[in-house]
């Protein structure tokens, strides 16, 4: 992304996280802004909570069909938050 995409394209990706870690994926975050203030759009498929938290993205949650959807009701985002907030809970109920 630092060195191939420029400003004015259309980026389709699928699950670009998929080999980043998170402060990569932070990074990614960086340039994506970069290239979207310089006239860039993106189409990405991700489970990332990182990169579906970009401000004013447009979340479509893919079940029977495109539903419209607020980070915050995201199922990866509550599983993400309910096992940072407490991960000695939720490891007892994995494991148990």
């Amino acid at each position: 992304m630092l060195h191939r995409f420029r400003g004015d394209g259309l980026y389709i990706l699928d699950e670009p996280e998929a080999a980043l870690s998170p402060m990569r994926q932070l990074t990614m975050l960086a340039r994506m802004h970069e290239l979207v203030q310089a006239g860039s759009q993106f189409i990405i498929a991700s489970h990332s909570p990182i990169l579906m938290s970009y401000p004013g993205a447009m979340i479509l949650q893919v079940e029977t069909g495109l539903t419209p959807t607020a980070f915050d009701d995201l199922e990866h985002v509550k599983v993400m938050r309910d096992y940072l907030d407490a991960p000695e809970r939720m490891q007892r109920v994995l494991f148990d």
